[in-house]
């Protein structure tokens, strides 16, 4: 069995970053993972790419030869690589063991995973290949300043979670950017009912049936639980780390090593 984490959220996110910094840590930590760029129109890494998209498909040559726009030309990109996963994923993906653990580096075209099925169908074929997979869904901390974009954050996780149908991790990144970490801490694991009235109050009177709804699907999905992610501390990577891989169930089935002592024998 084969682990993966599909590492997706809106573009300006911080995706790569989290790669390359989890990659370092697994690195100093003794541990082997391999990422896998799936974003057509990326250019530097900091990171070894284990397997990468453009080999099949490139963003450039898209928009050179179809005269397609950046976005337009990115989804052109997937399709086809959703018309390959037999092909050319399944052959990249011979290169790994049974134990390996990928982690998918995706671009951050919102529809890709809110609407558009090629990330659903692409870990449906992961499955099909047995990898336990993981979403995770970094918003950018930064980005949580009012109780509106803190909830359009978790309706578009909640839309993601929806979709593909997978573990979900959702990761508040670049913790180590924010000035005021008390606005944002109190989003960590907010009560429904103060969000409810916080959203009242800066919304107009004939909204509040709308936010009692909002409120009510990010409560009984639970999806009003970030992680915080702080690039800084090695701990707060490892605990991220450690949340994915119970979700994944890595390490569940590692053989138990048992030291033989032999016993002193006695006259």
């Amino acid at each position: 069995m084969g682990y993966a984490q599909l590492v997706i959220g809106p573009a300006g996110s911080g995706k790569s970053t989290y790669c390359s910094s989890l990659y370092q840590h697994c690195e100093t930590t003794r541990r082997t993972i391999h990422i896998v760029n799936l974003d057509p129109a990326a250019e530097n890494f900091d990171y070894p790419v284990a397997m990468d998209i453009r080999e099949l498909i490139s963003l450039d040559d898209v928009m050179e030869e179809l005269g397609l726009g950046p976005n337009g030309g990115l989804m052109y990109c997937m399709e086809h690589l959703e018309e390959n996963l037999d092909d050319w994923l399944t052959e990249e993906l011979e290169n790994y063991l049974d134990d390996d653990y990928l982690v998918f580096d995706c671009p951050g075209q919102i529809e890709l995973f809110s609407h558009v099925p090629v990330l659903k169908n692409f870990v449906e074929h992961l499955r099909r290949k047995n990898f336990n997979v993981c979403v995770v869904y970094l918003l950018d901390s930064q980005f949580i300043t009012d109780v509106t974009k803190f909830i359009s954050g978790c309706m578009a996780s909640l839309s993601a979670m929806v979709q593909l149908e997978l573990p979900h991790v959702n990761i508040l990144s670049k913790m180590d950017l924010v000035t005021n970490k008390k606005e944002v801490e109190n989003y960590l694991n907010p009560e429904p009912q103060l969000l409810l009235a916080e959203l009242n109050q800066r919304m107009a009177p004939q909204f509040q049936k709308l936010n009692k709804s909002l409120i009510e699907v990010v409560d009984q999905y639970s999806m009003v639980s970030f992680l915080p992610l702080d690039l800084r501390k090695e701990s707060s990577i490892q605990y991220i780390l450690s949340q994915i891989d119970n979700c994944i169930q890595y390490g569940e089935d590692a053989d138990v090593k048992v030291k033989d002592f032999d016993q002193d024998e006695e006259d």
